[in-house]
């Protein structure tokens, strides 16, 4: 059942919130002691706010369509008295005194907050195993990694353990386990979505966005948390036009022009992956798309570029885990330093530590031009290639992964590879786009994803193309079948 079906169900008072919360509640219990999704479980707290969505329709109030469904948040969001971790012992014991305003606006809506899911460390990564907890598995084969970083919200739509999610994707980590999972997620254009009370990565990259069933659930989401937020220095003055009841009403998608880059279909991409992207993107043509191949040069670049300036800003923002202000404390003999130091040293894993410093060396004096200026130099070229493409294309599809999930600990040892995984997905981040992963077929029983990109502010294209994709091919239908499925 999607969410907007849910909601309509519990306006029409056949179902409660309650009965809702504590059926995802369950299957949680049932089902994560596996999966690993989840790091925080509110349920005492989920219940709650279910209960005061039910009493305020039994007075009488009308309430919207999202009012009473559950949601999980990926835990490197601020949730007022309730851990946000990031998956690092660093912040093991912190506990937030506001909410983020992704939260808030989830609060607004009176949406119910089931807990936290799962990470990469810092959203460090691509497949959920740098967790300084656990890792989360893949629903569809529990030896497989879900993707990352936001591992954790991808695999819990995708396993039933809630209807929706948010994620943030940095160079690619709602995209990329979206495809690996076989689900929906969208990062919007940057500054679309406030960053408010999102524990920081690449201030520059980073942008928060939803999981869901199929692209209607996620069109809902991004209405209850996109817009303007003064409280966010990036955050966009343009004003925020609902998308979920233009997606209703535009079902047609004849003479929406298609740009193919080749560049993405090459780079280590499996020609299964390639061909299935291909198969979807003729689906579109078979009810009035027009698509063509295309380049976008710069995309060879897409990685060495990404791998200096998200170190570099990676570097700066996490200086202020030092042992002082909150999170962990260690002690130390030789006073403050030493404590910042053993402080660090103990609380961030590897990987962490490897792009804190790779940054604070792109940065350093004798060295920021040669690395970190050169880089947002090629930045802006990628700009200009997306600019010169989206004069003639309204939407360009790639792969959003090069394969399907890998097994876990597959690429533990190849960082190399790792990275490889995000290949399709970080030229996006760097001009601020929009892009969207939706499902578009399976190899050897594991979902591919397929990525839609668009011009700046225009997610209401990316999502009715991805819409008339789900109506041409039914495959945003298909889920894991765990403990005998839903």
């Amino acid at each position: 059942m999607t969410a907007r079906e849910l909601g309509v169900r519990l306006n029409r008072k056949e179902i409660s919130a309650v009965e809702v919360t504590s059926a995802f509640l369950n299957r949680i219990q049932q089902l994560d002691d596996k999966l690993k999704a989840f790091v925080t479980v509110i349920g005492n707290e989920a219940l709650s706010q279910a209960k005061a969505v039910d009493d305020r329709r039994s007075n009488g109030e009308t309430l919207g369509l999202l009012a009473g469904v559950p949601i999980a948040v990926k835990d490197n969001m601020c949730t007022r008295g309730v851990p946000t971790t990031c998956s690092s012992r660093i912040l093991e014991q912190f506990i937030p005194p506001y909410d983020a305003t992704v939260v808030s606006r989830l609060r607004d809506q009176n949406m119910v907050i089931l807990g936290k899911t799962n990470l990469d460390e810092f959203a460090m990564g691509s497949s959920t195993e740098n967790s300084a907890f656990f890792t989360t598995r893949n629903p569809w084969d529990m030896d497989r990694v879900p993707g990352g970083s936001s591992g954790g919200s991808a695999a819990a739509v995708a396993a039933g353990l809630a209807p929706l999610a948010l994620g943030s994707d940095t160079g690619g980590s709602i995209r990329q386990p979206a495809a690996l999972c076989g689900v929906a997620g969208l990062k919007p254009t940057y500054g679309l979505v406030s960053r408010y009370g999102l524990v920081a990565f690449a201030s520059s990259l980073d942008q928060i966005g939803p999981f869901a069933i199929d692209v209607l659930d996620t069109a809902l989401v991004l209405d209850a948390i996109a817009g303007h937020d003064p409280m966010d220095a990036t955050s966009s003055e343009q004003s925020y036009n609902p998308v979920f009841p233009q997606l209703q009403a535009q079902g047609e998608i004849k003479g929406i022009r298609i740009g193919i880059p080749k560049e993405f279909y090459a780079q280590g991409v499996e020609a299964e992956v390639s061909d299935l992207v291909r198969r979807g993107i003729e689906a579109l043509c078979s009810v009035g798309a027009e698509a063509e191949d295309c380049s976008l040069p710069t995309a060879e670049y897409g990685l060495a570029t990404y791998y200096i300036i998200a170190p570099a800003e990676a570097s700066s923002n996490l200086a202020r885990y030092d042992g002082v202000k909150y999170g962990l404390r260690s002690k130390a003999a030789n006073g403050h330093i030493g404590m910042t130091e053993k402080t660090r040293e103990e609380g961030f894993g590897a990987e962490v530590k490897q792009r804190i410093m790779i940054g604070s060396y792109a940065l350093s004096a004798g060295y920021y031009d040669a690395y970190y200026k050169r880089a947002q130099q090629v930045r802006s070229l990628f700009c200009r290639d997306f600019d010169r493409l989206f004069q003639k294309y309204d939407v360009l599809i790639t792969p959003t992964t090069p394969s399907p999930a890998f097994r876990i600990g597959e690429k533990a040892d190849d960082p190399l590879q790792m990275k490889l995984s995000d290949v399709c997905t970080l030229p996006c981040n760097m001009a601020g786009l929009p892009g969207l992963s939706i499902p578009c077929g399976f190899i050897d029983g594991l979902p591919v994803g397929m990525q839609i990109l668009g011009k700046r502010f225009d997610e209401l294209t990316v999502l009715r193309v991805a819409r008339a994709y789900e109506l041409a091919t039914g495959l945003a239908a298909k889920r894991p079948l765990l403990d005998g499925g839903r």
